[in-house]
Formats: C-alpha cells, sequence, structure tokens
C-alpha cells in the first residue's frame, strides 16, 4: 500500500469517527467535497499544505493521515477505479 492509500483510508476513518461528512470537512478545511472525495479515493495526491490543512480540520497531527492504514473493513482502492 502507498502513501495515497494509506491516507485515503486513514482520512476517511478519521472523517467518519468525528461523525463528519465529506461536505462538511471541506467546508472546514477550505477544500472542495470533490476534493476530498478523490483524496478518499486515493485518485489523487494530496501536497502538503493539503494535508496540513484536512489535518486541521479533523483536530489531529498530519503524520497520523499517512501512516500505515489500519483496516477495518476489507477494501480495495484500486477495485474503484
Amino acid at each position: 500500500m502507498d502513501l495515497r492509500e494509506n491516507l485515503a483510508l486513514n482520512l476517511r476513518q478519521a472523517r467518519n469517527r468525528r461523525h463528519m461528512t465529506q461536505e462538511e470537512l471541506a467546508g472546514r478545511s477550505g477544500l472542495s467535497a470533490r476534493y476530498i472525495a478523490a483524496i478518499e479515493r486515493a485518485d489523487v495526491s494530496a501536497s502538503v499544505t493539503v494535508l496540513g490543512r484536512i489535518a486541521d480540520a479533523l483536530g489531529m497531527e498530519p503524520e497520523a493521515l499517512i501512516r500505515k492504514a489500519r483496516q477495518t473493513h476489507t477494501f480495495d482502492l484500486r477495485s474503484r477505479r
């Protein structure tokens, strides 16, 4: 699993734990909901600036978003492309 996939899984899990929609996260981070969705699908690579904005919006450290993801569900991001 690469960093983009780690970010996708960790972001989705962190957002869901906070009962936050993609739209809410987008509003808090100043990003578009479409961009948040693309990051969660691992379709795009987020810059370090974007990573910081998302982490701030979630109230967490940026490095937690790119750590090796702990999958709670069997989910293969590549199968969704």
